[in-house]
């Protein structure tokens, strides 16, 4: 079986609150992005040898500590799963707040329930999900969704994107979360999230922004000035995803955008 886990762009990010266990509950609308994915392929094992190799980028932690790895492992003891045999070709770069990892989380949870027909509810692959991470539940589903609390708790919303273009621009940096929110400070907007995403996009660039953007701007200068070029090159829309390091415009026909040699650059449809 093989499956292609996408990764996804934040339409704003609000960091409202810390919370007494440590994380933040935040607001944020999670689009998918299907053309910028990774390869995810399992099979059974026969010999009962379960086995997790890698290509494309570098994958810099042992098997075991990969999430995919760990994904096995949850359903395993859930559902007493037999090992499998795993490949992940990894395309979506890490340290850049798309989700790549997350995402092959939750596609493996998904591709294993279906290999083996455990049959489990979405409600218990969601829980399984947060398990693996605060978005790994997102990429169980393939729509925007508003996500609050740590990010888990999901509540279908409209973006009208469909049809659009987008542009991904990955600089040489790569942003840890941890990192990302040691820097932030909190706080409650006046108006939610959607009621600013109801308003025309152009209104967007200053009213549906990425909190992590002002933390990060001292730091990492060229974030900033990548968001001026994908302005500069068209875009309506321009902005951070996630806790970076990269950054996304939103275009009405396909941009001719060109970065920065030091930068990756991905372009496709909503």
């Amino acid at each position: 079986m093989i499956e292609f886990p996408h990764c996804k762009v934040n339409i704003g990010l609000d960091i409202v609150a810390r919370r007494a266990d440590g994380y933040h509950d935040i607001d944020t609308v999670m689009v998918p992005v299907h053309g910028l994915c990774d390869s995810l392929e399992i099979v059974p094992a026969p010999d009962g040898q379960g086995t997790m190799t890698f290509s494309g980028l570098v994958v810099d932690c042992p098997p075991e500590k990969n999430i995919v790895f760990k994904a096995w492992r949850l359903m395993h003891d859930a559902c007493a799963i037999p090992p499998v045999r795993m490949h992940l070709h990894k395309t979506v770069p890490f340290g850049a707040g798309l989700g790549g990892g997350s995402s092959d989380g939750a596609f493996a949870l998904r591709m294993l329930d279906r290999l083996f027909e455990t049959h489990l509810s979405d409600r218990q692959l969601e829980a399984l999900a947060a398990q693996l991470g605060s978005d790994v539940p997102f990429f169980l589903y393939d729509r925007p969704l508003r996500c609050t609390g740590r990010g888990e708790i999901m509540t279908p919303v409209e973006v009208p994107l469909q049809g659009l273009w987008i542009v991904i621009v990955k600089p040489p940096v790569n942003i840890s979360t941890a990192e990302a929110y040691a820097q932030v400070r909190p706080a409650r907007t006046e108006i939610e999230l959607p009621v600013r995403l109801a308003e025309p996009m152009e209104r967007w660039r200053t009213t549906v922004v990425n909190d992590f953007e002002r933390s990060l701007a001292d730091r990492f200068p060229q974030l900033a000035e990548l968001k001026a070029s994908l302005y500069a090159a068209g875009a309506r829309y321009a902005s951070l995803s996630g806790s970076g390091s990269a950054l996304f415009g939103i275009f009405d026909g396909e941009p001719r955008y060109e970065a920065e040699a030091d930068c990756t650059v991905w372009c496709g449809r909503l």
